[in-house]
């Protein structure tokens, strides 16, 4: 009998890409983790990082799978959590979401996942993304084959400060246009003395083909987004103590709105309406599809100079770590631009083209920033 993707998985790597919690389908609730683990498979070792690297936000979600255990167990609802880090892959994205795969993580370059074909992304789907994402479609199937369709919870968490800048609220409930369980949830922890809960924040709601999107708001499903802030779940006290405050309200949440919240009503995305807009002005997915010569060139001169800003801004990256991870370095990025110059006639020289670039001479910014290689070498992928 031919074996299910899911069953070679267990048995070639000893466990599931995703782990299941029983529970009682007939609650009509489910509760997700998308980031629960910081787990990469021994076949790709740790994606070129030191280890301390893969215990930081960019692997994880600090105490977020103790949260939605909890919740799960305190409400006897099933839950679905991943097995796997997001640097592998991020079972939160639409598949053609640029940051499926991140080559660059919170300014961290993930040697593991540079300059991956399309051949390995698609294996990384097929063995991690697409698991998870049957196994919540499973469990989605049982509470509507009850006659309960499931409200779907996500617990996540989030940091207390973002480049420098801190991060008051302890939770955040974020949600796109279904209104049926993010105003109730937040109405109930408002209610909670001593509490200051985010609407939309730290993050947006809306994220096209996210998870809560493709199982929430594709099918019509009341579902919201819970991030707790990651110092008040670090450990097991913390991690029980909102456990049980989220049971609390979606219990509450749950009781006060009937049956209405098991109602299939499709309320569609913001996301849907940002691209129904940009197609009314002339645009597309694969760029302006009505835009003239001038303000094509105005545009590409702006991204050249935010790359250029940006090159300058980091220059504890190191030319020989773009040559290995990216194929070109400021000099390359200078030669071209004496190359374009040349082309329209204009005179410029390699070092005055390399000052453009640089911000000063190529001597000062050797003496000022140039090291050794700080990238690790790249690791094989399969």
């Amino acid at each position: 009998m031919e074996r299910s993707l899911d069953t070679l998985i267990q048995e070639d790597s000893g466990a599931k890409p995703y782990r299941s919690i029983e529970g009682d389908a007939s609650t009509g609730l489910l509760i997700l983790c998308d980031h629960a683990e910081n787990t990469i498979p021994d076949a790709y070792g740790t994606l070129g990082l030191r280890a301390s690297d893969l215990h930081r936000h960019i692997a994880y979600d600090f105490g977020a799978a103790a949260v939605a255990e909890g919740l799960a167990e305190a409400l006897g609802a099933p839950a679905v959590l991943s097995r796997f880090s997001r640097l592998l892959i991020d079972p939160n994205r639409g598949l053609d979401d640029p940051t499926l795969v991140m080559q660059i993580s919170d300014g961290l370059i993930v040697p593991g996942n540079a300059g991956l074909g399309p051949e390995e992304v698609e294996a990384r789907i097929q063995r991690y993304y697409q698991p998870y994402h049957r196994a919540i479609e499973r469990e989605v199937e049982a509470a509507v084959g009850l006659g309960k369709p499931p409200v779907i919870v996500s617990v996540h968490s989030f940091t207390q400060a973002w480049k420098g800048v801190g991060r008051p609220w302890e939770v955040g409930v974020l949600w796109d246009r279904d209104p049926r369980l993010a105003l109730p949830l937040l109405a109930a922890l408002r209610a909670i003395p001593g509490i200051e809960v985010g609407d939309n924040v730290p993050y947006s709601g809306q994220l096209k083909g996210d998870t809560l999107y493709r199982h929430g708001t594709a099918r019509g499903l009341a579902h919201a987004l819970v991030e707790v802030r990651q110092d008040l779940i670090l450990g097991p006290e913390g991690q029980a103590e909102w456990a049980m405050r989220l049971a609390h309200v979606l219990r509450k949440v749950l009781n006060d709105t009937g049956g209405a919240l098991h109602a299939i009503e499709l309320h569609g995305s913001l996301t849907d309406e940002a691209r129904r807009a940009s197609i009314a002005q002339g645009f597309n997915r694969k760029g302006p599809a009505v835009m003239d010569e001038k303000t094509k060139t105005e545009l590409e001169a702006a991204a050249f100079r935010r790359l250029v800003e940006h090159l300058r801004e980091r220059s504890d990256v190191q030319n020989i770590d773009l040559m290995e991870l990216a194929g070109f370095c400021r000099n390359c990025l200078s030669t071209w631009y004496q190359e374009a110059a040349a082309a329209k006639g204009v005179p410029l020289s390699k070092e005055e083209a390399r000052e453009i670039v640089y911000g000063m001479t190529y001597e000062e910014w050797k003496a000022k920033f140039q090291t050794g290689a700080s990238a690790k070498p790249r690791q094989r992928t399969g």
